[in-house]
């Protein structure tokens, strides 16, 4: 899966079939992609799919009390800066190591 989101990195219109790295078809015209080229988009994707997982996980949190911010209900202030902090979750992130390292804030 990293090597297709790697090649589409580079080229997102590019059509493809693989089995690994060295197994790489071209299809449809698509001009090939060089094995470090491909390899180089490696850390990227990894950040990508890391941050994809931990804003899934955020997202989660927040639809959880999503219904507490209706404008039916009075949200109290440890709620709302719970919701702050799952927003600014992602803020800073740079590196895997980064995300990997994030401490989800607890629930009121």
């Amino acid at each position: 899966m990293i090597i297709a989101k790697a090649i589409l990195k580079i080229n997102s219109n590019a059509v493809f079939s693989y089995t690994d790295i060295d197994n790489i078809t071209w299809l449809n015209g698509t001009t090939p992609i060089s094995k470090a080229d491909i390899e180089a988009q490696f850390t990227a994707v990894e950040f990508d799919m890391a941050m994809e997982d931990l804003r899934a996980k955020r997202n989660k949190l927040l639809a959880d009390t999503d219904y507490l911010a209706l404008s039916d209900n009075t949200m109290s202030e440890a709620m709302a800066t719970y919701r702050q902090s799952l927003r600014d979750i992602t803020e800073g992130l740079t590196t895997v190591a980064d995300i990997e390292a994030v401490t989800f804030p607890t629930k009121p």
